[in-house]
């Protein structure tokens, strides 16, 4: 057939406003100028050689073809045993756990399974990139609440304000991704407070639950009997044993949300790969290495703020996660993004601006690094910022 004869249909974006994002933007600019990338989120060391060796023999041990699609029963039964060891639920295995592509894939599918054409979200900023996507490919709006400015910091009054009648979910993310901040207990017992008399889920984005300092715990929702009877909990392998490429997650939910959240899975995952699974089951049968990820983070954090101190940035508290935030007002009047392409380029570091976790792009002068990096990749960055 003559090439004049063909034609690519045009397609109605389902999300317009969608381009490329900051991180592949900043990663992009890093490599061209060899910068240090302490932007996106992931580590740039190994796994436990013990985490490959399960999961090698795994796969050598046949385990190659399709499991059941909520998850390798072995792990979902290690993630009931983790959770009630550690905030005292307990969910059955059989009915209320899933093994998920990675959060991001749970976090999709809890609001797809949730959230019906006109339905209100909220959603608080700054937020993960993923969030407003999701509820908008699921026919929702998304209602956006500013966390408290300066110290982000939950603003229950403005919480309380947004809620309506059309309301059908909260998401919340503790450790917070990006300002590295953490919620207390006090902190789930407002948010209680507030949606008792309501029907709105809760989807609980909860993948550093193993990076909280300082001797603090991570408050979590499902251990919380209130919230965790309207919740989704969502964690992260990756994130827990430094495989994020691996993108393995899993979702706790009582038993008729799960119900409701596996018809989608089903469907848009099916199920994640057997090998891995039967990895991380057996890996879990040894608590150690999630009840010491927060020492292990927490020096890192503790070095990489000590030589940011010899710098004109000013730190931001670093209560959680693996990131940590810098007011940059005494070096640049620069706005966010071009402060962060500027310390790429003639810097040699590359971190990501706060601005790109708003819908408005705010500018409060705030940049983030990862820490989830090998000690000489901190020291080497650490060696660059001097020059501030």
């Amino acid at each position: 057939m003559s090439a004049v004869f063909a034609r690519t249909p045009a397609v109605a974006s389902r999300l317009p406003h969608v381009g490329t994002t900051i991180f592949t933007v900043m990663s992009a600019l890093a490599a061209q100028h060899e910068a240090v990338n302490l932007g996106q989120g992931f580590p740039d060391f190994d796994c436990d050689p013990a985490l490959l060796d399960a999961v090698n023999n795994a796969m050598r041990s046949g385990l190659n073809q399709y499991p059941p699609m909520a998850g390798v029963p072995a792990l979902r039964e290690a993630v009931a045993r983790k959770i009630e060891a550690l905030y005292g639920a307990r969910y059955d295995p059989n009915d209320e756990i899933t093994i998920t592509a990675g959060a991001t894939q749970a976090i999709l599918t809890a609001i797809l399974c949730a959230v019906h054409p006109g339905d209100e979200v909220i959603v608080l900023e700054p937020n993960y990139d993923s969030y407003v996507p999701n509820i908008e490919l699921a026919g929702g709006r998304v209602v956006r609440v500013a966390l408290s400015a300066g110290t982000f910091r939950p603003d229950f009054a403005a919480i309380g304000a947004a809620i309506t009648p059309r309301t059908r979910a909260i998401i919340v993310n503790t450790p917070h991704n990006p300002s590295a901040t953490v919620w207390t207990r006090d902190d789930l017992n407002a948010l209680a407070a507030l949606l008792r008399p309501t029907d709105v889920l809760l989807i609980a984005d909860e993948v550093y639950e193993h990076m909280v300092f300082d001797g603090a715990s991570h408050a979590s929702a499902s251990g919380h009997p209130e919230l965790a009877a309207r919740a989704f909990v969502v964690s992260s392998f990756g994130k827990t044993y430094h495989v994020t490429g691996w993108k393995v997650g899993y979702v706790a939910a009582p038993k008729a949300l799960t119900a409701e959240f596996r018809k989608v899975h089903q469907f848009n995952v099916f199920t994640v790969n057997t090998p891995v699974q039967h990895g991380l089951a057996r890996y879990m049968d040894d608590p150690k290495p999630y009840l010491e990820l927060s020492a292990f983070y927490q020096r890192k954090r503790d070095l990489f703020r000590a030589g940011l101190g010899a710098t004109r940035l000013r730190l931001l508290p670093s209560q959680g996660s693996y990131f940590q935030c810098v007011d940059y007002s005494a070096v640049s009047e620069r706005s966010e993004e071009d402060f962060c392409r500027w310390l790429t380029t003639d810097i040699g570091v590359a971190a990501i601006p706060l601005s790109a976790f708003y819908d408005d792009g705010r500018n409060q002068n705030l940049a983030r690094f990862c820490f989830a990096k090998k000690d000489e990749t901190l020291n080497a960055a650490l060696d660059r910022l001097a020059r501030l």
